[in-house]
């Protein structure tokens, strides 16, 4: 038995055609300026909210759990002096009202 030729289709379905190698070519590069123009407006949009959130004058979060502990340390302080403020006022009171 000898070799079949492959037939005139098979080789033509396997050469090159500009056609196609070119369409390939538009789609890449209109697939690479959709994506190029993607990045840019999610920059133009991360910049737009950086603005907006620094015209709010908002606080950055370990801003605000600093100054929640140390407010929540100056309470304390305060609650203990009140204590010993009117463990203080009882006594001188006792005293002048046993005097």
């Amino acid at each position: 038995m000898g070799k079949v030729a492959a037939s005139p289709a098979r080789t033509q379905m396997q050469s090159r055609n500009p056609f196609v190698d070119e369409l390939g070519k538009a789609m890449e590069s209109a697939f690479g300026v959709a994506q190029a123009a993607g990045e840019e407006a999610k920059s133009l949009l991360r910049a737009q909210a950086d603005h907006w959130a620094s015209e709010l004058d908002l606080v950055r979060r370990d801003e605000f759990d600093a100054l929640r502990d140390t407010l929540t340390a100056e309470i304390a302080a305060l609650r203990e002096q009140i204590t010993k403020l009117l463990t203080t006022e009882a006594k001188t009171r006792a005293t002048d009202d046993a005097g």
